[in-house]
């Protein structure tokens, strides 16, 4: 992956361990503020680490807004839930996404994406299709209740980035999602088959994906997740809208 960072020479690009390494372990600097389009308290934070430092997005636990059907206090954990299955996956959908603690209690830090904020979902053509396609079996695999047009970000090489999954990974259906472009279409293959693989790396209670899940979601919640893993590789086809509500509020 790219990334954008601040040091005293060039460097190559890190890697996705060196990224996590960092945001888990660098020391949180300075604050250059609260993202004020976010529903619950984001805060833009440095992370530095020797002469490495990053920008990330920083949502404290106790900032939550709470809601009638997820647990309080339990969104960053599905942030950062959601950034192992992507990663898992070989994705590349989700950010690098840690939980530790900073200047406000704990609660998840992820990589800030640069983009122009003006491009979103909306704005993408059929350039984008293999990558939308992937953002469409993730997002039904997690259960993903809030896939709006801004929570795609394009980055300056061309890849879209998702962000804001805290409200993912619930037992009962709640897919809500602008991108239902391919309803009904197959599933390519190669997607399937990264399904299938992580849904059997979930099922060894000794496997470190599923460690890691079992640290962030509940028993129900992960069996969930391999349940809707199993049935997007049996039925080999995108979701269709179903009778509840399908689409975010606000769109964008």
């Amino acid at each position: 992956m790219t990334n954008q960072y601040s040091s005293g020479a060039p460097r190559q690009p890190l890697t996705i361990p060196q990224l996590v390494q960092l945001l888990a372990c660098g020391e949180m600097r300075e604050e250059h503020g609260m993202l004020r389009w976010s529903s619950n308290y984001a805060f833009l934070v440095s992370i530095a680490e020797g002469d490495l430092s990053v920008l990330a997005v920083y949502k404290p636990q106790r900032g939550e807004r709470p809601l009638w059907d997820f647990p309080d206090g339990t969104l960053c954990y599905r942030e950062v839930a959601a950034f192992v299955v992507s990663n898992a996956l070989g994705w590349q959908l989700v950010p690098p996404t840690v939980l530790r603690e900073g200047s406000r209690g704990l609660g998840s830090v992820q990589l800030f994406i640069h983009n122009n904020p003006e491009v979103n979902y909306f704005s993408l053509d059929e350039r984008f299709a293999d990558q939308l396609k992937r953002f469409a079996a993730f997002d039904y695999v997690i259960n993903n209740a809030d896939r709006k047009g801004g929570h795609c970000l394009v980055d300056a090489d061309g890849h879209v980035w998702g962000i804001d999954h805290g409200i993912g990974f619930h037992t009962a259906p709640k897919l809500r999602t602008v991108i239902w472009d391919f309803a009904g279409q197959p599933v390519p293959e190669p997607l399937l088959k990264d399904v299938q693989r992580v849904c059997a790396e979930i099922e060894d209670p000794c496997n470190a994906v599923r460690l890691e899940l079992d640290k962030l979601l509940a028993d129900t919640e992960v069996q969930a997740l391999q349940a809707r893993m199993r049935r997007l590789v049996q039925r080999r086809e995108y979701p269709r809208p179903g009778p509840g509500p399908n689409y975010p509020w606000p769109p964008v």
